[in-house]
């Protein structure tokens, strides 16, 4: 008479190994279904090029003509889209004025900020400019990156979100 291998306790840890294993598929399928399809933005070829993306509902506005470049002498408004820029290889003495100061030469700028080491209170060599609109912050990609600033040369690219 052939004897089971399996003992009772064994058994019970596979069927829990299994159950755990189809839990564990179940959650991952539930979560490629999550998401917000209607919150994506949609790139146009200047943008990918430039690096800088606008949402679904300016690109509508874009083709309906809603938005249109100002004319030769005309002031621009500043009611378009803040973009955050990351810039990197900065001096270490640089100030969030000079940081500002560079780039408002290119468009208005919202915010300037020089990131500092939380025991010394040094810079850490970048930081994050946040451009008022869109278009000035592709200029300032294209202008500024990899330019000279005080004997340094500089990084500058839109900022992304840091996963934790």
């Amino acid at each position: 008479m052939a004897r089971n291998t399996y003992s009772a306790g064994k058994r019970q840890r596979e069927r829990a190994k299994q159950l755990k294993k189809k839990d564990k598929e179940a959650r991952r399928q539930q979560n490629r279904g999550r998401g917000d399809d209607d919150n994506i933005p949609i790139a146009t070829v200047e943008e990918l090029q430039g690096g800088v993306m606008i949402s679904a509902e300016e690109a509508a506005a874009q083709g309906a003509g809603l938005v249109s470049e100002p004319a030769e002498g005309e002031a621009r408004r500043t009611g378009g889209v803040p973009v955050r820029l990351f810039v990197g290889g900065l001096n270490w003495r640089a100030t969030e004025a000079d940081l500002r100061a560079l780039f408002e030469k290119l468009g208005p700028v919202n915010d300037a900020v020089i990131v500092t080491d939380r025991d010394t209170g040094d810079s850490r060599g970048f930081g994050f400019v946040t451009m008022a609109d869109r278009r000035d912050a592709s200029k300032a990609v294209k202008d500024l990156s990899g330019s000279e600033v005080d004997g340094r040369t500089i990084v500058v690219k839109p900022a992304t979100e840091r996963r934790r």
